[in-house]
């Protein structure tokens, strides 16, 4: 990226709290050993258990694998800064930890737009479901999802680390994030900003329409059921994933849509926060807690314990 390896930007976190500083620390230390837990759960699971070899619990497996990611790649750094007096970053790892938020942000939403797309199939057309979902489709579908913001990712990171950056370089953020660095920017960056709304519509809202189509076909073949247990076993196969949405479009959407000077720095921080750490520790939850096919294989692979319940469960997934 040619970046200035002697260059720091300093990480402002959450300064502003100092009094919460250790509070926010364990809270989040917290936060962060049950997201690695709750995901590295599901990736062994889906692995390992012959029942969970489904296009469902592939897609499921690659969530929680970007989950992982995304969350190594800013709350390290975080808990450091919340006890270090050194908030500072270099340009280079700046510019990487950036690359990876929105390469992975952008996996997301196309992963999400899949498991959509898997599930429309699932449900409307359950006699051709094996035959469009089958390995080698569902591997090609995830290799598109990541390789997808690649591209964008690295340029639009390339060409915001090719402005001057002049005066403060203190980032009103615990993560580099493209609003706060480009805030710095002593450069003219219009063009830059007006491609990366396009770039950023294009990225959330053309998933987010594609699962929208999906779950209006969804809704209409589940009414359409003429058994009031078939449209419930329909209905929560659906549950987990469209509440994962919700979360995810409610706190990543907000933030990435609101044009800059409308979302004040410390509401802006609280939000980033709940899609870098709550969203990911709550996704393992949502897809396991009501999950018969999840609780049976983690019985199987660490043996029946107090903490999984033994009443036989209805069957269905979400």
């Amino acid at each position: 990226l040619g970046l200035r390896n002697q260059t720091y930007f300093t990480l402002q976190g959450f300064s502003h709290l100092a009094a919460l500083q250790v509070f926010l620390f364990e809270g989040i230390l917290l936060m962060f050993l049950i997201t690695m837990t709750g995901n590295f759960l599901i990736i062994l699971v889906a692995t390992t258990d012959p029942a969970l070899h489904t296009p469902m619990y592939y897609f499921l497996k690659n969530l929680a694998f970007i989950d992982i990611c995304f969350t190594l790649n800013i709350v390290p750094r975080m808990l450091v800064g919340l006890l270090s007096e050194r908030k500072a970053i270099s340009f280079s790892a700046c510019a990487l930890q950036l690359f990876f938020v929105l390469f992975l942000i952008t996996s997301e939403c196309f992963l999400l737009a899949v498991m959509a797309y898997d599930r429309y199939l699932a449900i409307c057309h359950p006699l051709h479901y094996v035959v469009r979902m089958n390995r080698r489709v569902c591997f090609h579908m995830v290799v598109t999802c990541w390789i997808a913001g690649i591209p964008l990712s690295l340029g639009l990171t390339s060409w915001l680390f090719s402005f001057s950056f002049c005066g403060s370089k203190e980032i009103e953020h615990f993560f580099c994030d493209v609003a706060p660095v480009v805030d710095l920017a002593c450069s003219d960056t219009y063009l830059f900003e007006l491609l990366l709304f396009v770039a950023t519509v294009g990225i959330i809202l053309i998933p987010f329409a594609l699962i929208a189509a999906s779950y209006i076909q969804i809704i209409h073949t589940i009414l359409q059921m003429p058994s009031p247990e078939g449209r419930s076993k329909a209905f929560f196969t659906c549950v987990a994933h469209l509440v994962v949405v919700t979360l995810f479009y409610c706190t990543a959407g907000l933030v990435h849509l609101q044009h800059k000077s409308s979302l004040l720095t410390s509401s802006r921080k609280l939000v980033a926060l709940s899609y870098t750490v709550m969203t990911p520790m709550l996704n393992p939850v949502i897809y396991s807690l009501r999950n018969t096919e999840v609780k049976l294989a983690l019985r199987k692979t660490f043996g029946r314990r107090q903490f999984f319940s033994k009443v036989p469960l209805p069957r269905h997934s979400d």
